[in-house]
């Protein structure tokens, strides 16, 4: 299925029911008062966050989304039915903005939560409402009130615990394959992957984080060059950032250009993004000799850059890494 992160839709609530206009008509009662019943509310429409949806596939072919009305009122003081109301269920991670002011609405980031979209209209009254001591017989009702009707963009953002970035073909997916269940294409060749991937690391019985393998940046993506600013969104909710790194065929200067790269776009999308903790992850040490492994430990030792070095072929590393990154989530109470 293809991943959609992004959409808008209109949303309209259900309209009031009207008020009903009628007097009591009963054997051996021929001038009976005012019995006219009120109408029922219009239905609201509700969004509400599910872990269960991971895409806005579902909102491909529909963009319309209409409550039901209330129902008109009746006579013997009858009130007439609330419409029901509509329930969106969304991804969790969305946030919710008015297309037309750019107003952000709300932010489904946490499983169940809900947010009332569009309200629905109020009822209306009968006339038995409008009986006074001077107006015993009223012939006044009112028509139930419209219900809000909105235009909204729906974007939704990937909620991990950890981030995965780097240029194209640095082995995110491959390590995102390695530590978790999630089978994500992996291919040795650039832009494998085109949407985001969520791998879950159970890490024991109870405890867990939830990492995320994000598109390959390249120069000018924070600019929306490439795949560009529809992934970088993506990584805005993440605690952590790792920045892998295919250490084949490069040397110690290159390496520390490609991290200053990332670096950059990362910056200039977003300054907050720079202020998370990111990781250096040196991958396909198993595409090197040893000898050069040690000279670049030696060389990032030498500079005080801490890294970690790590092949998803051969597994070396990683489980330090996954602990070090479990040990990291508990410590700052992040762990899910």
């Amino acid at each position: 299925m293809k991943f959609i992160d992004e959409t808008v839709i209109t949303v309209k609530a259900g309209n009031g029911g009207s008020g009903c206009m009628s007097f009591r008509r009963e054997k051996y009662i021929p001038f009976g008062g005012p019995d006219g019943g009120d109408g029922g509310n219009g239905g609201s429409i509700i969004v509400k966050a599910t872990d269960s949806l991971n895409t806005l596939a579902d909102f491909r072919n529909k963009s319309i989304f209409t409550a039901e009305n209330g129902k008109s009122g009746g006579s013997k003081n009858k009130h007439g039915r609330n419409g029901d109301d509509l329930i969106i269920n969304l991804p969790l991670g969305c946030v919710i903005t008015d297309n037309q002011t750019d107003e952000q609405l709300c932010d489904l980031d946490d499983e169940n939560k809900t947010y009332v979209l569009a309200n629905g209209g109020e009822h209306g009254y009968g006339n038995v409402r409008f009986k006074t001591s001077t107006n015993r017989a009223p012939r006044k009702k009112t028509s139930g009130k419209e219900g809000e009707s909105k235009e909204i963009k729906i974007v939704l953002k990937v909620l991990a615990d950890v981030g995965l970035v780097g240029l194209p073909n640095a082995g995110k997916s491959s390590f995102l394959q390695a530590v978790s269940m999630a089978r994500p294409k992996v291919a040795d060749y650039e832009f494998t992957t085109l949407t985001p991937n969520l791998g879950v690391v159970l890490y024991s019985d109870y405890e867990k984080f939830v990492i995320a393998d994000i598109p390959g940046i390249i120069e000018g993506a924070s600019k929306g060059v490439g795949l560009g600013t529809r992934f970088l969104k993506h990584i805005s909710r993440t605690k952590m950032l790792l920045n892998l790194i295919d250490c084949s065929n490069k040397s110690y200067e290159m390496i520390k250009t490609e991290v200053e790269k990332i670096k950059h776009e990362l910056q200039s999308y977003d300054e907050m993004l720079i202020k998370k903790d990111l990781w250096i992850v040196i991958n396909k040490i198993d595409l090197i000799s040893e000898k050069q492994v040690s000279n670049l430990k030696d060389s990032f030792e030498k500079d005080k850059i801490n890294v970690y070095f790590i092949s998803t072929i051969t597994k070396a590393g990683v489980k330090e890494l996954t602990d070090n990154i479990y040990e990291f989530l508990k410590y700052e109470n992040r762990i899910k």
